[in-house]
């Protein structure tokens, strides 16, 4: 009688083994896996949410803005040794990070994350990363739906994320922890601020 042996956890070194134009890919679990190709509306709010939390945000406090924060997009971060993620966008507190490191994978774990999902790999950021996420008490997790124009911020505290937030379309909100700033999904989805009135405007 023959059983098979359990399959060996992907390590960091089968990730880097990976050449570096073709390594589009994440641990999850302990399983190497790829990440879906970003779509149109999907690389598109991936960009407007960095400009749009980048440019008030992205700077030292004092300077121009609310800033104490440092963004990155799609960098390699390393949450444990089972799980080596490339969020689609990640920041950093600046009291805990001034400088991004130029080590890879990051050792450093944010204090924000934003994925946003696609078709083939919504189940994985809708719950295995949240799990992952939650577990290395990431301070907060947003999760970007495209295709829904929705958004949902989840806050970290010891009993699990609290879900604190839902917006859709056109409403303006401010959401943690960057509630200096007023932002639509519409917006970040389409790039069409004009288009997007605040609950209960007239429209021109």
């Amino acid at each position: 009688m023959s059983s098979s042996a359990p399959a060996l956890a992907a390590t960091v070194d089968d990730l880097f083994a990976i050449p570096e134009h073709e390594r589009c890919h994440e641990i999850l679990d302990g399983e190497l896996v790829r990440k879906a190709m970003p779509s149109g509306p999907h690389g598109r709010a991936q960009f407007r949410l960095g400009t749009q939390l980048g440019g008030p945000y992205d700077r030292r406090a004092g300077h121009g803005g609310p800033g104490g924060w440092i963004f990155a997009s799609e960098v390699e971060i390393k949450f444990d040794a089972r799980n080596v993620f490339r969020p689609d966008v990640a920041g950093w507190r600046r009291e805990r990070l001034t400088l991004l490191p130029a080590e890879t994978p990051l050792s450093m774990r944010p204090d924000w994350v934003c994925e946003i999902l696609s078709p083939s790999n919504k189940q994985n950021d809708l719950f295995k990363k949240l799990r992952v996420y939650q577990r290395c008490e990431v301070g907060h997790y947003w999760i970007l739906d495209p295709d829904a124009e929705a958004l949902a911020v989840y806050r970290w505290t010891p009993d699990g994320y609290l879900l604190v937030l839902t917006a859709e379309g056109g409403e303006r909100v401010r959401d943690e922890p960057f509630d200096g700033v007023e932002i639509s999904v519409h917006s970040l989805i389409a790039g069409d601020d004009d288009e997007s009135p605040s609950p209960g405007s007239a429209a021109p």
